[in-house]
């Protein structure tokens, strides 16, 4: 006799099964109205292009075919503080720095200092000073001084949990159905099925309604991978219709693949370009999408690590060091570069900008920012040795 489990995993297959095994529920009121999103730039984006230190006498040399030019020039960048200026695919960020809803770190890093994809990672997300065993991140950490309630959670859109939001506090994931989506008809006797188990009944309805509130109508597949550039918006859009749900999360997780642009990577055109103008849709989605909660977020956007200075021999950059994360939202005061910026003229091993800032600096203060959470408290709790 088929166990009912086993049935209602099978005929869920249009639904987004990370839910199932999650405690999310989004039906009671908020306890907490900041919310908080923290983007991932997996693959290490080239922070000297996202952010142009143009003013740097040492600039050009070092880039030559794929420098770009300050504001106003053929290939100008939009213009930050003196001497810098932004990517011109980044056109909605930049609309938020005007806003005063953006900031920017360069020179930024983690403790890590090999060039590691996979270590870099895992030291990014698990917000200590050094690799260890422990498999909790710190955005869960930070979720835990939280007052208890349906809000003190964290979601996660992909197919897994990232080590970010791994720990105690409650945490789940949210994906595109690999499936085609079930119908009405077949959801309906699914819960006549489980009415009467508590668990089972429970887990289909919370599949159901954040599967219906994460798609808000704009059907995404399966196959909308967080490595897919053409994705990053739609994502950013279920992250956005999550959390601003009545009882939403406070807090989200997205992934963003594709930054390790070893060769061809391009200046103001070009496979980085196309990269940075998916990131700028995802960010203006997200914003749209959270309505009147844009007012209350903060996001911290982060890789991790830097690329290096020189290009190297086929148009590309290779792994560096000291990288460049932002800092913006509605609820974030910008319109200034955050931490030190070394200069060019002394690079870390010959090769890497300099890592003058600890990014983990830049996580607590948007954390700080979001949950009003003290800075201390999240300073010794959340980014442990």
């Amino acid at each position: 006799m088929t166990n009912r489990r086993t049935l209602l995993t099978a005929s869920l297959s249009g639904l987004s099964l990370a839910m199932l095994g999650g405690t999310a529920s989004f039906a009671q009121a908020a306890t907490t109205s900041g919310k908080f999103v923290f983007i991932i730039l997996r693959g290490a984006m080239d922070g000297l292009t996202a952010v142009v230190p143009y003013g740097d006498p040492n600039y050009r040399s070092f880039r030559g075919a794929i420098a770009l030019d300050g504001p106003g020039g053929p290939n100008g960048t939009l213009p930050l503080v003196d001497g810098f200026g932004l990517h011109p695919a980044l056109k909605e960020m930049h609309g938020l720095w005007q806003k005063g809803q953006m900031s920017f770190m360069h020179a930024a890093a983690s403790p890590y200092r090999e060039r590691s994809h996979f270590d870099a990672q895992d030291l990014l997300e698990a917000g200590t000073a050094q690799l260890t065993s422990a498999r909790s991140g710190w955005l869960n950490r930070a979720l835990a001084l939280l007052p208890n309630g349906p809000s003190q959670e964290g979601v996660a859109i992909g197919r897994t949990i990232p080590l970010v939001l791994r720990g105690p506090a409650k945490a789940t994931s949210w994906a595109p159905p690999l499936a085609p989506k079930s119908d009405g008809d077949t959801l309906a006797r699914l819960s006549d099925l489980y009415a009467g188990d508590a668990m089972l009944s429970n887990a289909l309805a919370m599949a159901i309604e954040t599967d219906e509130i994460a798609d808000g109508g704009t059907m995404l597949s399966g196959n909308a991978g967080r490595g897919r550039q053409g994705t990053f918006a739609p994502l950013a859009s279920a992250a956005a219709r999550i959390l601003a749900a009545p009882g939403g999360p406070a807090g989200a997780v997205l992934s963003f693949e594709g930054w390790d642009t070893h060769a061809n990577q391009g200046g103001a055109q070009g496979q980085l370009a196309n990269r940075l103008e998916a990131l700028d849709t995802a960010v203006k989605a997200l914003r749209e999408g959270l309505g009147p909660v844009w007012a209350n977020t903060t996001v911290v956007i982060a890789t991790e690590f830097g690329r290096t200075v020189r290009i190297n021999g086929t148009g590309g950059t290779d792994h560096g060091t000291g990288g460049v994360s932002f800092l913006l939202g509605g609820a974030v005061k910008g319109g200034k570069m955050l931490g030190d910026w070394p200069g060019l003229s002394r690079l870390y091993e010959d090769r890497d900008l300099v890592p003058a800032n600890d990014v983990r600096q830049l996580f607590a203060q948007g954390l700080t920012n979001a949950w009003g959470l003290d800075r201390q408290a999240v300073l010794s709790r959340v980014f442990t040795t």
